[in-house]
């Protein structure tokens, strides 16, 4: 891969645009997508494991849609930040498939979703602070009831603490590049899988031994309403380790993929 020198600005400011028009892309492409086929052209199909009753907010969507391409500015001066600290020498990205064993692809991929999982976990908790949670995280939390296009939603300052992870990762942790497009994708598909409002996985995932470790829209929606649990961002092992995991989160999973009658949960 031949790149110009990013350490000049121009070169600089136009791969943060290269970047920042596959991430803005990438956002309107899933999230679109997701919003069309839940919400446009088969509603009928899905409303029973539509988790919230109320109406979206007016402008609702297009606020999120905003907050996201803000969010999708700061990724892309990350993304060109981490091109500049590649082509200097400072990373452990690599494009040569064979410099790593090839068991390597799927084992680095799994660190680092473990990895991001972990630091998440408590970045999330320490944004519901009373005071951080005012200035930091209000906004991604105006979205009570959850959409695709809440994916992105974030306050600036939320959205840098999101950018610079993977950056930092890669100071130390060797990835070949497809796997680096890997989890991004696994990012992004996760974020409106867990944001639709309603659950798309099967009967009883919820307790089988590999669904019961993975979010979705029933688990994340819960921590919407509820503020106080479910801050995982993959995975769920570390809401059942400090205990922060939804009390209500088996009976309504249950509830909205029809093993239980319907119950009442707070909106």
């Amino acid at each position: 891969m031949v790149l110009p020198d990013l350490s000049d600005p121009f070169y600089f400011l136009m791969a943060a645009l290269v970047v920042f028009a596959v991430v803005i892309g990438r956002y309107f492409l899933i999230a679109g997508l997701f919003h069309l086929v839940f919400y446009i052209w088969f509603p009928k199909k899905w409303m029973k494991r539509k988790i919230s009753q109320r109406d979206y907010k007016p402008g609702q969507f297009r606020k999120e849609a905003g907050w996201s391409t803000l969010t999708a500015l700061i990724f892309a001066f990350s993304g060109a930040c981490m091109l500049l600290l590649w082509q200097k020498g400072f990373t452990k990205i690599y494009l040569d498939i064979h410099q790593y064993p090839l068991w390597w692809l799927p084992v680095s991929l799994a660190i680092a979703l473990l990895i991001h999982e972990t630091y998440y976990y408590w970045l999330h908790r320490w944004m519901h602070h009373p005071g951080i949670y005012r200035i930091v995280h209000k906004v991604h939390h105006d979205s009570s009831i959850t959409s695709p296009w809440t994916a992105f939603s974030f306050h600036p300052i939320e959205g840098f603490f999101q950018a610079i992870f993977l950056p930092a990762l890669l100071l130390v942790l060797p990835m070949h590049i497809y796997v680096i497009l890997a989890q991004l994708t696994i990012m992004t598909f996760s974020s409106v899988i867990n944001h639709l409002d309603i659950e798309v996985y099967p009967k009883g995932f919820h307790r089988n031994i590999i669904g019961r470790w993975f979010i979705g829209a029933t688990h994340h929606s819960l921590h919407h309403k509820q503020f106080r649990y479910n801050y995982g961002l993959y995975f769920t092992f570390w809401d059942k380790w400090k205990q922060t995991e939804s009390p209500l989160y088996n009976k309504l999973f249950e509830e909205k993929t029809g093993e239980n009658p319907p119950k009442t949960y707070p909106e």
